[in-house]
């Protein structure tokens, strides 16, 4: 007895390594086919690699998995559990961020006119002559006048003021334009506002917009605002961008106002200048909107609108809109019956699911905005409460237009890697980063979205491929036409080669 006890000890010591090994390795396998299962369903997961795009996605993800794990292991320190603006002015030291910003990015596909560009360059524009300046109850009002105006005649509940003539009798000049820089951000160190409702920070947001807005009305000013934020974007390797605007009213200092499609006309010439200057510049095509607030009777005549759009400037138009905060607009199915009149003619880009609310008018329009053909879903925040809609964005290929910065600083995420956009990479819906409003929060036109999105928000497994099919999506999903799509992606190859060179020598 003993001795049969002593022989079974021993296979069972001689037999056990084996079978742990064995069981390790299946383990092993097992595990990393659903990995890479789940990879190759993800976005990205289907791109093919070259032999030198496998050599720069070693370099990128020597330095992504340092970030990684650094935060995995310091959560402390983690910054993309705290408020964008408490790490944005730190993003410039990552190895990553500075591989992102050499990449081509393609298109932005969901910006905002007046919310282009940063506050130093908006205050550069305050230093134009016959500016006049008004200060409301959290915001201040800019026109330009040939003569000091009139209180009674004009929008201003106080007085206007000559804004030189103000910045010359101030005390301290570099103090006087750091206050007035203020009206032009949400940047800002408060705790308390960072973490305000999303009531507040969209009030707050929408006295900026006001402010930006009267500043760039002036017809010689916005076309040096539209140059800059061309030139801006161009920066951060953007060939094509699609412009979300109301087309609002220029005028001149004497006096004289143009119809609205004469702004139209003015992004078409000062792009047209900038493309000869930048040749592997696209151009840009605008999406006309309207406040969420509006009545039906506007709404009607918005339509209109975009009509002229689309038969006077052919080549500028791209689609239509409603823009405004979600919560408290009007749901989309208020006003169906002219949306779905005008559906195929006026070719829609509607803003849906921007709310962190389930079973409301807000999340509901997600079902209205797939009723009515978008041809891409602005932001979709919600979309990952609605399978059944997520199932039919994929099968109608529409694009959804996801702005995380934005989702962050207009309080709908504190932490970002809860971001949504991680359920939409890994179902592989077919998404497009862009980056919204991004000179009110001061972030890059692209680059800022695309970090945050690479290392907060996707999977740590996410590599090169993810970051090509986004570039690639962006002008994929474009209003371009097939001609300029083909040739836009024959500039982009170039350039993403030109990229994947540099990125194989790039510090490891």
């Amino acid at each position: 007895m003993n001795s049969l006890v002593a022989l079974t000890t021993l296979l069972c010591f001689n037999i056990e390594p084996f079978a742990a090994r064995f069981i390790l390795e299946n383990y092993s396998q097992y595990k990393e086919q659903l990995i890479q299962g789940e990879l190759n369903l993800s976005v990205g997961g289907r791109v093919n690699l070259t032999d030198d795009e496998k050599k720069a996605n070693e370099v990128l993800m020597h330095w992504k998995n340092k970030e990684v794990e650094a935060a995995f292991n310091y959560p402390q320190y983690n910054n993309f559990s705290k408020h964008y603006f408490t790490y944005k002015d730190d993003i410039w030291k990552s190895k990553v961020y500075q591989i992102i910003k050499k990449m081509p990015k393609g298109a932005a596909l969901h910006v905002h006119s007046s919310m282009m560009l940063d506050p130093d360059t908006l205050m550069s524009l305050t230093y134009e002559d016959h500016l006049y300046i008004c200060y409301g109850p959290g915001y201040v009002l800019y026109k330009f006048f040939a003569i000091a105006p009139s209180t009674i005649t004009t929008s201003c509940s106080s007085e206007w003021s000559l804004l030189s003539n103000l910045r010359s009798a101030a005390d301290n000049v570099t103090l006087f334009d750091a206050e007035l820089r203020k009206y032009f951000t949400l940047v800002t160190d408060s705790v308390e506002e960072q973490n305000a409702d999303i009531n507040y920070t969209w009030d707050k947001f929408n006295k900026v917009h006001k402010t930006i807005k009267g500043l760039v009305g002036y017809r010689p000013v916005r076309e040096k605002y539209i140059y800059a934020a061309l030139k801006k974007f161009y920066e951060d390797n953007i060939m094509y961008i699609e412009i979300r605007s109301g087309l609002h009213n220029l005028y001149e200092l004497d006096g004289l106002i143009y119809d609205r499609m004469y702004l139209a006309e003015t992004y078409k010439r000062v792009t047209q200048k900038f493309i000869e200057e930048h040749p592997d510049f696209i151009g840009i095509k605008l999406i006309l909107t309207s406040y969420r607030k509006k009545n039906r009777i506007f709404i009607e005549s918005a339509m209109e609108v975009a009509r002229r759009l689309k038969t006077e400037v052919p080549d500028m138009y791209a689609g239509y809109d409603l823009v405004g905060q979600e919560d408290l607009g009007n749901p989309l199915s208020y006003y169906l019956p002219v949306l779905k009149e005008n559906e195929k003619e006026l070719n829609f880009y509607l803003h849906g699911g921007e709310t962190n609310f389930y079973g409301t008018s807000s999340d509901e329009n997600l079902f209205d905005v797939i009723f009515l053909g978008t041809k891409r879903i602005g932001h979709g925040y919600a979309l990952a409460k609605h399978p059944h809609l997520m199932k039919m964005v994929m099968q109608k290929d529409i694009a959804v237009e996801v702005n995380v910065v934005s989702n962050v600083v207009l309080s709908l995420v504190r932490d970002v890697r809860n971001h949504p956009l991680a359920t939409f990479l890994a179902f592989g819906l077919p998404v497009v980063l862009s980056s919204d409003d991004p000179g009110v929060w001061e972030a890059d036109p692209l680059s800022h979205d695309f970090y945050i999105a690479f290392v907060g928000v996707a999977s740590k497994h996410a590599d090169l491929r993810l970051l090509k099919q986004l570039a690639l999506n962006s002008l994929k999903y474009s209003a371009l036409n097939d001609a300029d799509k083909e040739r836009a992606f024959g500039i982009f190859n170039n350039k993403w080669n030109i990229f994947i060179k540099e990125l194989m020598e790039f510090q490891k």
